[in-house]
């Protein structure tokens, strides 16, 4: 299962049936679950813990550390989540002092060539296409789509169920639920098709594009949108958490 070529630190832990392609490198203090496959040439750097199931293709190199001159060799973490899946020459870095640790979550698919940053923290099931790129801090959302190319400006929020279309660039918070697209980007609709694939009802995606009407599409300011939500929408699980994503945002709304 270990290539003879592969050079392994003696403190790294590998769980059963974990496969490691030629000349791939596992520093200190990694913990691989079982069934994991590297694939050749990855490297992955101290303080990694894959979970089980994970694939990770070749030319990777996951936990090297930040991209960040404030960075001054702290010791911090990367974690990836099960069953996910790490394409080609993608980079992920580790955290630093500011948060401790880069998360990616269960069941994800990064595609070939994109770049998590430091500090990130992915929820379960997001898809990252070919050569997006997320800058430090950023938060994506649990069944979050980025199409190919997608920037993510640092500090930046994702929201679950978002989908954003390849080649443009978040610079402000994407609300969850929403398709995103253009120069700049701006809502476009709601994520119907991902949403009834994963089982939202018809009333769900009604109440979604209610609720996104009255705070893109009405007329009045942000505020004003925002008090008519909460006044006269029925109280919902889906409702509470669009209000919250909005009102928590940092660097506004799209």
């Amino acid at each position: 299962m270990i290539h003879p070529t592969a050079i392994i630190h003696k403190s790294a832990v590998l769980g059963t049936n974990v496969k490691v392609g030629p000349y791939s490198v596992i520093e200190n203090d990694v913990t691989i679950g079982d069934d994991c496959k590297i694939g050749n040439f990855v490297t992955i750097c101290s303080d990694t813990s894959i979970a089980e199931g994970c694939h990770v293709l070749h030319c990777s190199s996951i936990g090297e550390i930040p991209q960040d001159l404030k960075f001054d060799g702290e010791r911090t973490k990367t974690i990836i989540g099960a069953r996910t899946r790490i394409r080609e020459y993608v980079t992920v870095n580790r955290g630093t002092k500011a948060l401790g640790e880069t998360k990616i979550g269960s069941d994800c698919l990064l595609m070939a060539s994109t770049h998590v940053a430091h500090d990130c923290i992915l929820g379960d099931n997001v898809i990252m296409s070919n050569l997006s790129t997320l800058g430090g801090h950023v938060e994506v959302g649990e069944w979050a789509v980025l199409g190919g190319g997608v920037l993510v400006h640092q500090f930046t929020k994702i929201g679950a169920h978002a989908f954003i279309g390849g080649g443009f660039r978040a610079v402000q918070d994407v609300p969850p639920f929403i398709l995103a697209a253009e120069h700049p980007l701006s809502y476009k609709g709601v994520n119907s098709v991902g949403l009834k694939r994963r089982g939202f009802s018809l009333e769900d995606r009604k109440l979604i594009k209610k609720i996104y009407h009255v705070y893109f599409k009405s007329g009045l300011n942000r505020d004003d949108a925002l008090n008519k939500i909460e006044k006269e929408i029925s109280s919902s699980v889906i409702k509470d958490q669009i209000i919250n994503f909005i009102k928590t945002s940092d660097r506004g709304i799209i």
